[in-house]
């Protein structure tokens, strides 16, 4: 069970830094948005640097939320963009192949491809957001 730091496990003046070091991180990731994800690596490495000082405490919960939003959020990106790539001929496969069957698959591997890559940026920002405003409220994430 996470330590909600009312033992004393963590100093008062610890907790507001990593509190407030929490919340430019998910400024930052939010801001990613906006740089066409160029800033989306610097909350990662804030997350990594820091997330040892959180040990024991309902703040870990936000630094473990952070990173897993992130490495799953890149794997599920890359597949949606392998995918994408394979449909268009990347890879070998000619789309524009005699039959038109070859074509429709492309297609709908090519709409697959983006249905993935958008869900995914819409559980990213879910996750951020979530993370966000339990740190907010002084709440540790599931």
């Amino acid at each position: 069970m996470i330590n909600d730091n009312i033992s004393g496990n963590m100093s008062d003046s610890k907790r507001r830094s990593l509190t407030t070091y929490n919340h430019i991180t998910y400024l930052l990731y939010v801001i990613s948005y906006f740089t066409a994800g160029l800033l989306w690596i610097v909350p990662i490495i804030m997350n990594y640097a820091k997330r040892h000082d959180a040990d024991g405490s309902w703040l870990a919960t936000h630094f473990d939320w952070q990173i897993k939003t992130f490495w799953y959020s890149i794997v599920w990106f890359i597949i949606g963009i392998f995918i994408i790539t394979f449909a268009l001929g990347g890879f070998g496969v000619s789309m524009l192949a005699d039959s038109s069957n070859i074509a429709i698959g492309s297609f709908l591997l090519v709409s697959v491809g983006f249905i993935i890559m958008g869900l995914t940026f819409i559980w990213h920002l879910y996750r951020i957001i979530r993370g966000w405003i339990a740190l907010t409220d002084g709440r540790p994430v599931p």
